[in-house]
């Protein structure tokens, strides 16, 4: 089991409704990047945070840790809106390269961390999700609303796969690192090709044996699993609808669409 499936089942909110957090999730993250309001995403961003560690019981610590994931690609992304390679120099900074300039101006720095803001509060959404509801009360949530079935299969298997690649390469980068194999940076890239061919080797192996034990067990093109049906309560729907109106009117005050 992965660790952000520990996570999900040992979370405090696991027998809230599942349809409740997902339409919760979703609903606030299309109002946050349909609406592009910075002080709504930083107010849903704490919000998931909150609920996550101190209704969840995901410790701040981990919490944190998950978060640097995509942190590190967001961060990189960011630069690109902000950083140009042109001939005319602009206001923030400008580094001559020859008949160019490396520059950037004051007006990227607020579109980036405009842009930085949004894509923070939209993936604490789906860690909120993630980390508070197992993959098959997910899985039932998609039934319900009538996502195709070959898209849910093909979204269990993918999920299912992708713990095995990770724990097999783990396993061949321990006994790479055993054995030496990252002792300089040409024994470290000969290593990871080497990863590379195995995995993808080890990778068609499991995924015949997988097929077989799907086939052995009767297999008809459909994957059943087993979810727990929590009850909705009125409470929390009416809570919800509540918070996701008061972020839309925010959203409207801020960008002019509405004046008090």
């Amino acid at each position: 089991m992965g660790t952000i499936d520990r996570y999900a089942y040992r979370s405090a909110l696991r027998n809230v409704n599942a349809q409740e957090k997902f339409w919760f999730a979703i609903l606030t993250m299309i109002i946050c990047v349909a609406g592009r309001s910075v002080l709504v995403s930083g107010a849903v961003f704490l919000l998931n945070g909150y609920l996550t560690v101190a209704k969840g019981g995901l410790s701040l610590k981990k919490y944190g840790k998950l978060l640097t994931i995509p942190l590190v690609f967001l961060v990189l992304g960011t630069l690109t809106v902000w950083v140009n390679l042109g001939d005319t120099p602009m206001d923030a900074f400008a580094l001559p390269l020859g008949n160019l300039y490396l520059t950037g101006s004051v007006d990227g720095i607020r579109q980036m961390a405009k842009l930085f803001c949004i894509v923070m509060a939209s993936v604490s959404c789906l860690y909120f999700l993630s980390l508070n509801t197992p993959m098959t009360d997910i899985i039932f949530v998609l039934e319900k609303i009538h996502i195709p079935r070959l898209v849910i299969e093909l979204m269990m298997l993918i999920y299912r796969f992708a713990f095995i690649l990770f724990s097999t390469a783990s396993s061949i980068m321990t006994a790479q690192q055993a054995r030496l194999g990252n002792r300089n940076l040409a024994v470290s890239v000969r290593s990871f090709g080497k990863m590379g061919a195995g995995l993808f080797v080890k990778a068609l192996k499991k995924s015949d044996a997988l097929y077989i034990s799907m086939e052995s067990r009767l297999y008809e093109g459909r994957l059943r699993v087993l979810h727990k049906v929590c009850p909705a309560k009125k409470g929390r729907i009416a809570a919800v609808g509540v918070l996701e109106l008061a972020l839309i009117l925010c959203t409207a005050l801020e960008k002019g669409y509405l004046k008090l």
